[in-house]
């Protein structure tokens, strides 16, 4: 089981995306706000370190992959982990790179991250998700113990989606609200509480990403173990309503 109770709520890169994502003081500010989960999004630089970033890109427009953890001027993952409570859980989204395709294994995201996480999960729950399933299939064969879950992008088909992440062996499913059907007319959506029930059959615990304020509670009664939030505030008032 990786969420203690259901539907946790995760803050999104913090407490939401923002120019201040994805910073030691969002993560640390989203604790503040009354939660015990958070999600980040980790990627590689030239110099075989780990940084916090959503995009490629650096905050001036260079590719992450073509600069230095110094140089770029972001969070280390190391550093992250070293200033977050050991009592807060972290929902590490790993974003892969393209040289990923050729480079060395060893210089890998996927290489990178084994010692880090190995040597964290042993004080702090994590969950690590990803868009990339060699990625999870890789750690799931050198780490095992930490749960793993696929992401699946906007709109992707949320029924091929909890096939895959039970096919490859997975603990998890994360799905984009655009992925889930809640609230739309397509005839090829089955309820969702129906899909969340098949991923639970299935073994899975069920992600959603970024539901409102207004949405939560849609989800929350649809059966989702977790929800990763903008809105922090706003999504807990609207549960404990």
């Amino acid at each position: 089981m990786i969420f203690e109770s259901t539907p946790a709520v995760i803050g999104h890169r913090g407490v939401g995306s923002g120019g201040a994502e994805n910073t030691i003081d969002s993560l640390l500010a989203a604790v503040d706000a009354g939660i015990d989960w958070v999600e980040i999004d980790v990627q590689r630089t030239a110099d075989d370190d780990l940084v916090l970033r959503h995009d490629p890109i650096t905050p001036d427009g260079g590719f992450l992959i073509e600069c230095t953890a110094a140089e770029c001027g972001l969070p280390r993952l190391a550093d992250v982990f070293a200033a977050l409570p050991p009592e807060v859980a972290l929902d590490i989204d790993v974003k892969t790179v393209l040289e990923d395709a050729v480079d060395a294994p060893s210089r890998r995201t996927g290489a990178l991250l084994l010692p880090l996480l190995a040597a964290e999960a042993r004080r702090r729950r994590l969950l690590v998700t990803s868009f990339d399933p060699a990625l999870l299939l890789h750690l799931k064969e050198n780490l095992p113990g930490v749960p793993l879950g696929l992401l699946t992008w906007l709109r992707f088909p949320i029924w091929h989606g909890v096939a895959a992440a039970a096919g490859l062996g997975l603990q998890a499913i994360g799905m984009h609200t655009g992925s889930s059907g809640l609230g739309r007319a397509d005839w090829r959506f089955r309820p969702l509480e129906h899909t969340v029930e098949v991923a639970h059959q299935a073994g899975l615990e069920v992600v959603a990403w970024c539901p409102t304020a207004e949405e939560a509670a849609g989800y929350a009664a649809a059966g989702v173990d977790a929800m990763v939030v903008d809105d922090v505030p706003g999504v807990l008032t609207t549960l404990a309503a």
